[in-house]
């Protein structure tokens, strides 16, 4: 117990200190020394416009954002994508996947490589129905993409955990991986902090939030204040050189969440302070 609520201090304190740098112009994140990098999940403002979802980054100090197509559709001409990155440009953020993307044609798959060309990244969160898998596969090989497949938990019935998601992708193109929700991970009771050391080879983007537990009935808060060991999970990140983006997808109090994401953002901060050696 206190040592988490030195980790609660120290997190609270990392928010407060994001908040307090009130400089003109982006500032950049503080140095953390890891390989990995702290982002925001698009879907986490799934209420709220680009603006309010930049000045939120902007005052957690967080520069990178996969990009869900309520802000940037996925028939968005040219001109309204490069207005769009100009947008995050401004507050010092970068766009650095698109999705997830939710596949059940392979039109829909066509479309959202197309998209992600346009758009200038080279990460996809997908949720493909298996028989497109093969597709996917064909796809990754022409675009030079990686494809992480987004998992849902107990919820929805494809990609549960990060078990069946390395099931069905272990023998397809090493392009093709998993974006790693522990929090449904987790619910559909799996150990995020296993996974990630067993499928690292296939983790190409992390969500990170909490949950109160390890069922379906488990639901979703702040960071820090459920069941998910994140110290052990960040060591994990460390131990095996995880090199992507920790994006916080924040899905408590939709309709305002912004105290929720400073914390869980802060708490985040702390245990990776906190847990350096």
């Amino acid at each position: 117990m206190k040592k988490k609520i030195t980790l609660l201090m120290a997190g609270a304190f990392s928010f407060m200190l994001a908040i307090a740098q009130e400089r003109p112009g982006p500032q950049p994140a503080p140095e953390t020394g890891e390989k990995f990098k702290i982002g925001m999940a698009g879907y986490t403002f799934r209420n709220f416009d680009l603006d309010k979802t930049l000045e939120t980054l902007e005052r957690c100090n967080v520069h990178y954002l996969c990009i869900k197509d309520f802000h940037l559709p996925l028939n968005s001409t040219d001109e309204q994508i490069k207005a769009f990155h100009e947008k995050l440009k401004a507050k010092g953020v970068t766009g650095y996947a698109v999705g997830p993307i939710y596949m059940k044609s392979t039109e829909e798959i066509d479309r959202a490589f197309e998209y992600a060309k346009r758009v200038g990244v080279k990460l996809i969160v997908g949720v493909p129905d298996y028989e497109l898998l093969p597709y996917v596969d064909k796809k990754v090989k022409e675009y030079d993409f990686k494809y992480a497949i987004h998992l849902h938990g107990p919820d929805i019935k494809t990609y549960p955990d990060a078990e069946d998601v390395w099931n069905h992708v272990k023998d397809l193109d090493p392009r093709i991986g998993m974006c790693l929700d522990i929090g449904h991970d987790t619910r559909n009771g799996k150990d995020p902090v296993a996974d990630l050391k067993k499928y690292h080879t296939r983790v190409f983007d992390v969500h990170i939030k909490d949950v109160t537990g390890t069922t379906k009935l488990g639901y979703s808060l702040e960071v820090g204040r459920g069941v998910i060991n994140f110290p052990a999970f960040v060591n994990m990140l460390r131990k095996v050189g995880y090199d992507g983006v920790c994006s916080l997808e924040h899905e408590k109090d939709m309709k305002d969440p912004f105290i929720g994401i400073g914390e869980s953002i802060g708490y985040f901060r702390g245990v990776i302070r906190t847990t350096k050696k």
